[in-house]
């Protein structure tokens, strides 16, 4: 059963929550306090799977409130209510909440959120891993990349598009801003899994706001303590496998979701190199030693692989479902039952093409070990005929990307999605 703590100043309120969720009775216990003390008193006594905490309450207010859950209780889902008038401070919040709630509060809307958050712990039963994604506050960035964005933003003459391709640029810029827009408190008919959407609905000043705000972003200091790790060489490959999955024939529905997945799909070497450097560095020397995939090494190592480790933080903090399992499951999509070509398979099949062209050639190919598509796999979606036309497309995206000119094998593929 879920145990699931609200705090909130006004009585009233509280009153109202627990009227509304007479209906968890038989899935969640609550709890119900009137201040942030109180609630840091209630979770000493006894764990909590969530809390949902307002913004605007005396003395501390929620922001601070779940910076010291997250120190304190890293595996708690943080959720923070706000009201649109509060959006600006909301951003406060944005390191340390892992979801937003409009005020005031709907039902529906909550009960999503804490179902869909919570039961990623089923995913990731590894407790040290669990507490260790729950911390993250900040991810890294490219001091180039934020730079750029920090100085397109502050030109009142930018252009949207502008904006979308820095944005697009970086892994952690990018999956912050879709889990802002993908929160609640933007009260949005749909779910948004487009970078161009996201920075559209978000707006420029939000976006100011909130590349600006201390503690939503790290500069990447490098890791010279990691062999074989290259920040620069992920979010190029990752650039890449959005490029490959964004020229592979689908729904439009399909088509956005595996996009984003293919550029959030190494989000969780990002949070091993940074929070688990010494385990993360075992699994790369053993890639070189074994001349395994990496995942299968992380596997052996962890018991999860960093593909999990990144859908586990793409999940708590809201980013729709389909994002969420491509990033899953993209190494195995025989997990998920296809009858034909979804987001996982897309960037399955994208994230093995951007390791067969990558941007920048590697000394040592086998200390890069990585697993084809598997021929049955292939077969049963039809797809073994189509594969040469993406592998030239492959090639000639990632001549593009280093600087060198682009090739024609890019029309064959767009003859492909006719």
């Amino acid at each position: 059963m879920k145990r699931v703590l609200f705090v909130d100043d006004e009585q009233a309120v509280l009153d109202s929550l627990r009227k509304m969720l007479a209906a968890q009775e038989h899935q969640w216990t609550t709890a119900f306090c009137l201040s942030a003390e109180a609630a840091l008193a209630e979770l000493a006594k006894s764990p909590f799977d969530a809390i949902v905490s307002d913004l605007r309450m005396p003395e501390m207010d929620g922001a601070a409130l779940l910076k010291i859950v997250c120190e304190r209780y890293p595996t708690v889902v943080r959720i923070v209510i706000a009201s649109h008038e509060e959006m600006n401070g909301a951003l406060r919040a944005v390191p340390v909440a892992h979801q937003f709630l409009l005020k005031p509060c709907d039902p529906h809307m909550l009960r999503v959120a804490v179902e869909r958050a919570t039961s990623l712990s089923n995913v990731l039963s590894n407790k040290m891993l669990a507490s260790l994604i729950g911390s993250v506050n900040d991810l890294p960035v490219l001091p180039r990349t934020y730079l750029a964005l920090r100085e397109k933003l502050s030109d009142p003459d930018a252009a949207v598009k502008d904006v979308v391709r820095l944005v697009e640029q970086d892994i952690s810029i990018s999956a912050k801003i879709l889990q802002l827009v993908n929160s609640a408190i933007f009260g949005l008919p749909r779910e948004i899994s487009s970078v161009n959407s996201a920075v559209s609905y978000l707006g420029m000043e939000m976006l100011q706001n909130l590349v600006l705000s201390a503690g939503v972003f790290r500069i990447f200091e490098g890791a010279a303590s990691l062999p074989g790790f290259s920040f620069e060489e992920v979010q190029e490959h990752s650039q890449l496998t959005a490029k490959i999955a964004s020229h592979v024939p689908a729904p439009s529905s399909i088509h956005s979701a595996a996009v984003v997945a293919g550029l959030l799909h190494d989000v969780g070497k990002l949070v091993l190199a940074t929070r688990s450097p010494k385990h993360f560095a075992r699994a790369l020397a053993g890639v070189a030693e074994e001349k395994l995939p990496l995942c299968a090494i992380e596997q052996d190592l962890m018991g999860v692989s960093h593909a999990e480790v990144g859908a586990y933080l793409l999940g708590i903090w809201g980013l729709p479902c389909p994002v969420v399992e491509a990033v899953a499951h993209h190494h195995h999509p025989d997990r998920v039952p296809q009858d034909t070509l979804d987001a996982v398979g897309i960037v399955h099949l994208a994230n093995f093409l951007a390791h067969e062209h990558p941007i920048h050639p590697v000394a040592d190919p086998e200390s890069h070990a990585y697993a084809a598509p598997d021929p049955e796999y292939l077969e049963n979606l039809r797809l073994t005929d189509q594969l040469s036309s993406w592998n030239e497309f492959a090639e000639s995206a990632a001549i593009e990307m280093r600087g060198g000119p682009k090739r024609e094998a890019g029309h064959a593929m767009q003859s492909a999605r006719k």
